[in-house]
């Protein structure tokens, strides 16, 4: 409850936390596919659902915080798009749906819900589907551009390519970006990205 606590108190200041603008990675990545079915767990702000939205997927999003789906629906609302957005967490998530692509963005689990959680992510994966990641790695301890401050919490290549080791992973490399999204990720970052797909 902490940790919701913590969100929506984030997520209740004005502006938008990590910015009103997609991801870079993950802009470039879904600007390249065909658009389909979309699930963005962990969303926040909505940033990312409304730019899918924005170019015809149709979006299916949860976070924990209600403070996040709020201002997701008021950043929809201006943009004049929907989406389906769930307030609950990764261990309550259900869906029927098989999804074209599934967009995982710095959404940090514990090592056991995070392996649990991975997992089900792969399942739910369409046949031909695309897993899209970007998270901290533990370089990123010595960074102060966001993420955990617990190492157990932040993410190696090879802990993501254990985990996703059903799916054809295209790359999952760690390196040193510049985040510019919003106020609390700026500057210089490591980063794991990784791009897989669910073999047909």
């Amino acid at each position: 409850m902490a940790e919701i606590n913590f969100w929506n108190t984030r997520y209740s200041e004005d502006g938008f936390a990590y910015g009103d603008a997609p991801n870079e990675f993950f802009k470039d990545v879904v600007d390249s596919l065909h658009v389909g079915e979309l699930l963005l767990p962990a969303e926040g702000e909505g940033r990312n659902a409304v730019y899918a939205a924005r170019l015809g997927w149709k979006v299916s999003a949860f976070d924990g915080s209600k403070s996040g789906r709020k201002k997701a629906m008021q950043l929809a609302k201006k943009h004049k798009v929907m989406f389906n957005y769930q307030v609950c967490l990764a261990n309550e998530y259900k869906s029927s749906k098989k999804f074209n692509a599934i967009g995982l963005f710095f959404f940090h689990l514990p090592p056991e819900l995070r392996i649990e959680f991975h997992q089900k992510c792969a399942e739910m994966l369409a046949p031909g589907g695309t897993l899209i990641l970007e998270a901290f790695n533990p370089k990123q301890l010595h960074f102060e551009s966001g993420g955990p401050k617990q190492e157990d919490m932040l993410f190696s290549a090879a802990m993501l390519k254990a985990d996703f080791k059903d799916l054809d992973i295209a790359f999952c490399k760690e390196q040193i970006i510049h985040l510019d999204e919003g106020k609390y990720h700026v500057g210089e970052a490591a980063v794991v990205r990784m791009l897989a797909t669910k073999v047909k």
